[in-house]
């Protein structure tokens, strides 16, 4: 009897050495070779029951793709990956696999899941290489549907419409289309040039883009509403959360939003190539530990800031940030202050940001977010010099694009209540997904919400006069 054929290990990521990285904006993971790429293929077990499948937003056909990459069937894999996911190349970057579809694979429960993420990235960037072929479109319907922002959701349901054969326009508040893909995620993660090769794949689907198009200024909800027949709202939260303490108007405190927004979307990383500089001084504090206080921290660094804290009121494991991006951000030498809250933003003196008072914190028990909640401990106050603050705590969608929308039920939050099966809103013809429905959130699920909708867009349109069903009301 023939000895158990003994699986490979779970590839590692090549990736650019921490000392060289941290000085630049080039991207630090360097992506599979078609070797690896194979090998790490060769470990998928090709499950009956995909579990992997139940674990993405957007029900990725997982195994079909990685079964034609292990047996050299590019364009089949290509086929198979993108007749769910428009924007591959991006999920396989920024995409929190080892919580979705990773999590659900069969061999986590034993070891390592397969890198399906890795794996997906490398099948897109494949793809982009050769040159992207036109998928199959539906004939056209004769329905026009309006895509109020391109970040994440609106990008995901224009694909999905255009394919179904409706006519779609984009609108995009900003200059350039990609939302969050463009000015909150920094180039060293996710390259502008696969943001926009992945939007080249719209235009091939004959998706129209408006660029500094503003919805509440330009165009009203209920304007677009009486000219298309649907509207998706997919705006994102791109509305910055303060802490509201003492010295926050100081100079040299930051959102987060706006120093990422300078250095990705306004190419402060280039200046003085670009005219757009970005003072961070020497020491910088980045209050909050999600995945833009990773990138806020990082940017920072490479922004030539000698050190960079990021400050965070719980411990290490109730970090939310990606694991990847923590363990990077340490590689590059950021520091970590856990259980530790900022009181007061320090003068110095002069109008500008002279240091951070903070105190410390212990952990009690776990609140509504289901993470122990921090305790402040009476007496322990202390100081640390800082010439910038960068406030990492959150965002939630920007009120502009609701100026005539009375009927828009919204949360306490300021998110707009949508039904969760199907995207509707209780204005009628009128969908939302993503963060401005969730909060802030991940592209992935954005994308998940963008795909929902679309289906009963399309659902909506193919059946005229049918009655409008409302979702639940908001919270009082």
């Amino acid at each position: 009897m023939s000895p158990k054929k003994q699986r490979p290990p779970r590839q590692a990521m090549p990736a650019r050495p921490a000392e060289e990285r941290r000085v630049i904006f080039d991207e630090v993971a360097l992506g599979y070779r078609l070797e690896l790429a194979q090998l790490e293929a060769s470990r998928c077990l090709q499950c009956k029951r995909a579990t992997c499948i139940e674990g993405c937003p957007v029900q990725v056909r997982i195994p079909d793709f990685i079964l034609a990459l292990r047996e050299g069937d590019m364009w089949g894999a290509v086929e198979a990956l993108k007749d769910k996911n428009s924007l591959p190349a991006i999920c396989g970057r920024v995409c929190p696999q080892e919580t979705q579809c990773e999590e659900a694979c069969i061999l986590s429960k034993r070891g390592e899941p397969v890198a399906i993420g890795r794996l997906e990235r490398f099948v897109a960037d494949w793809e982009r290489q050769q040159g992207m072929r036109i998928p199959e479109v539906a004939p056209p319907t004769g329905k026009h549907v309006c895509i109020v922002g391109s970040g994440p959701a609106g990008l995901t349901a224009a694909g999905d419409l255009a394919k179904l054969g409706h006519k779609v326009t984009v609108l995009e508040s900003l200059h350039l289309p990609g939302g969050v893909l463009m000015y909150g995620i920094p180039e060293f993660r996710l390259p502008k040039d696969v943001v926009q090769a992945e939007l080249g794949y719209l235009e091939i689907l004959d998706v129209e883009i408006r660029c500094n198009a503003v919805v509440g200024k330009l165009f009203t909800l209920s304007e677009l509403a009486e000219a298309y027949d649907a509207v998706f709202l997919g705006t994102g939260a791109g509305l910055p959360m303060m802490m509201r303490i003492p010295g926050e108007n100081l100079n040299g405190v930051y959102s987060a939003n706006e120093l990422l927004t300078r250095t990705n979307l306004m190419k402060g990383y280039l200046f003085p190539e670009w005219d757009t500089p970005v003072k961070v001084g020497d020491k910088v504090a980045v209050v909050g530990a999600g995945n833009v206080a990773m990138d806020a921290a990082r940017c920072s660094l490479r922004l030539g800031a000698d050190e960079v804290h990021i400050v965070y009121r719980r411990s290490r494991a109730e970090v939310p940030a990606r694991a990847e991006e923590v363990e990077h951000a340490e590689e590059e030498g950021i520091v970590f202050d856990f259980l530790t809250n900022p009181v007061e933003v320090l003068s110095d003196g002069d109008g500008w940001v002279g240091g951070i008072k903070c105190i410390r914190m212990e952990l009690g028990e776990p609140d509504a977010s289901g993470r122990r909640r921090p305790i402040p401990i009476e007496g322990s106050e202390f100081a640390m010099d800082m010439d910038t603050v960068v406030m990492a705590l959150g965002t939630r969608p920007n009120p502009l694009v609701f100026a005539d929308a009375p009927d828009l039920d919204r949360t306490r939050w300021g998110t707009v209540v949508a039904d969760e099966a199907t995207g509707r809103t209780l204005m009628e013809r009128i969908w939302a997904g993503g963060d401005i429905v969730t909060g802030a959130a991940t592209v992935i699920s954005a994308m998940g919400a963008g795909r929902t909708a679309a289906t009963d867009i399309d659902r909506y349109l193919a059946e005229p006069g049918q009655p409008w069903e409302v979702p639940p009301s908001s919270e009082a």
